[in-house]
């Protein structure tokens, strides 16, 4: 009896030294036989790049594709400063389109707390009717400017919004991005967790998240609603940014499908950049009233 006393003690100290251990600036490689809370906590780490002082994404193209095929484009550029801590805050992110003409400067901005129980401050701009609209956290499911990602999806889920439940580690059998016909991360070692979110009535009743053993980065995702039938998928292709060097797992592409409406939201993210030494000056609304993009 002692002995199974002192496993399950064990085994909590180890996911509580392993949590406390998830230091920024860091890059942590997954490890078999890692329990669905570890392996989720590094997926977010890698997410939100906080293993560098801050990210870069210059251009980001984002496709709208409805069933005819039919497609619309945006271009947005993506600015991360990682603040460890200071202040209370972990990292501030800003989002900003810069194409097409009529929405250019439509702006989001997140600032992320270490308290997890405090909501992140999240601002729209909107410059053609020079208004900042707070969005409060009740918004996290709509769409984010129009696709078939969420406002969660996109900027606002962390670690502490769900419960996980390792399913298995397994070999990922390839994803055929549709954009492309490429078959894409097949043959990846990942694990599979079962991810229930804590909100109540939220628009999913669960998500099942493939998370890639190498990157560390969550290469495919199932949305479930309350009847158990999936009606969303997502897919990302991670990769390192300058292996070389600084070995930064990063994502290159992602395609969002809507089982229901067929619709489906492909991005590809061009050039990114890390450790820029970005001002934070960049990342307050009064910047955002002031920015011309």
């Amino acid at each position: 009896m002692r002995k199974v006393l002192l496993f399950f003690v064990m085994a909590f100290l180890s996911v509580g030294v392993f949590a406390q251990e998830l230091e920024y600036g860091k890059v942590y490689p997954l490890k078999a036989g890692m329990g669905a809370d570890e392996v989720m906590r590094v997926m977010y780490h890698n997410k939100y790049s906080l293993f560098a002082q801050d990210y870069f994404l210059p251009k980001s193209k984002v496709l709208y594709v409805d069933t005819s095929g039919y497609t619309r484009t945006k271009i947005a550029r993506r600015y991360r400063i990682i603040k460890e801590g200071k202040g209370g805050i972990s990292y501030k992110d800003l989002i900003v389109v810069t194409y097409p003409t009529e929405i250019k400067g439509l702006a989001i901005l997140t600032w992320t707390y270490e308290d997890f129980k405090k909501d992140q401050n999240v601002w729209l701009w909107v410059p053609s009717l020079k208004k900042v609209r707070k969005i409060s956290a009740s918004e996290d499911d709509d769409a984010f400017m129009g696709s078939d990602l969420t406002v969660e999806d996109v900027s606002t889920r962390r670690f502490e919004d769900e419960t996980y439940k390792l399913i298995g580690e397994k070999v990922f059998d390839g994803y055929t991005f549709e954009h492309t016909q490429e078959v894409k991360s097949k043959g990846k070692p990942c694990f599979v967790i079962e991810a229930t979110p804590l909100k109540p009535r939220w628009y999913y009743s669960k998500r099942l998240v493939w998370v890639d053993k190498e990157t560390g980065g969550n290469i495919y995702e199932e949305y479930y609603n309350k009847k158990g039938k999936v009606f969303k998928t997502r897919f990302i292709e991670w990769g390192w940014y300058k292996p070389e060097t600084k070995k930064y797992p990063m994502q290159i592409a992602i395609e969002c499908k809507d089982l229901r409406t067929g619709h489906r939201t492909v991005i590809f993210n061009e050039e990114q950049e890390y450790d820029q030494g970005i001002s934070e000056q960049n990342f307050t609304v009064k910047a955002l009233m002031r920015s011309r993009w």
